[in-house]
């Protein structure tokens, strides 16, 4: 199956994915005393979703979910970190190829190279993109959005580095390995 197409099946993911980012950004956020940051789940469950869907469920989850979190319970958007969830959702996606999770093998090159992306899209996301979007859209201070970037992008980083890590691996185990003789 192409990736980078919109199934039906792909559509009924990225449906679901916003769905669950949005229960995962209410239910699992962990406040960081960084005023409007929480440490979040919702990327490990993000990274998941783009990896085995591709690059534009994962670009879509992250900012059809991010929109409805932020309209539901905040009751307006904040879309300097909406684009940034896309963003990231989208660079997540773009490995799904290299990594092949669903020949139901992620070991430890496959590890590193999912977290060397993973940590890369979110420096560019956290720490670039969403400040200075944040600075442009809504003439935030300089100095509180590169700090909220920071501590938002490093303690991602750090989720996504654990829970997307076993959540993939995982994931993985559950696929047929390429050349078993159990595979269809």
């Amino acid at each position: 199956m192409n990736k980078n197409t919109l199934s039906v099946r792909t559509i009924v993911a990225i449906g679901i994915g916003a769905a669950v980012f949005v229960i995962l950004g209410r239910f699992a956020s962990i406040p960081t005393g960084i005023p409007n940051s929480n440490i979040e789940v919702t990327y490990a469950f993000l990274a998941l979703m783009a990896v085995i869907f591709g690059p534009i469920a994962g670009g879509l989850i992250g900012l059809i979910g991010h929109a409805l979190k932020d309209l539901i319970f905040y009751g307006s958007i904040w879309w300097s970190w909406v684009v940034v969830s896309m963003f990231v959702g989208f660079l997540f996606g773009l490995i799904s190829k290299k990594l092949d999770i669903e020949s139901g093998e992620f070991g430890r090159q496959k590890i590193i190279t999912f977290n060397l992306v993973q940590v890369g899209a979110q420096a560019l996301g956290w720490f670039l993109l969403a400040p200075v979007l944040d600075i442009v859209i809504y003439a935030e201070p300089t100095s509180k959005v590169f700090i909220q970037g920071l501590g938002v992008g490093i303690s991602n980083m750090v989720t996504v580095g654990i829970l997307g890590t076993l959540l993939l691996t995982l994931y993985a185990k559950t696929r047929t390995k390429t050349g078993s003789l159990d595979r269809e």
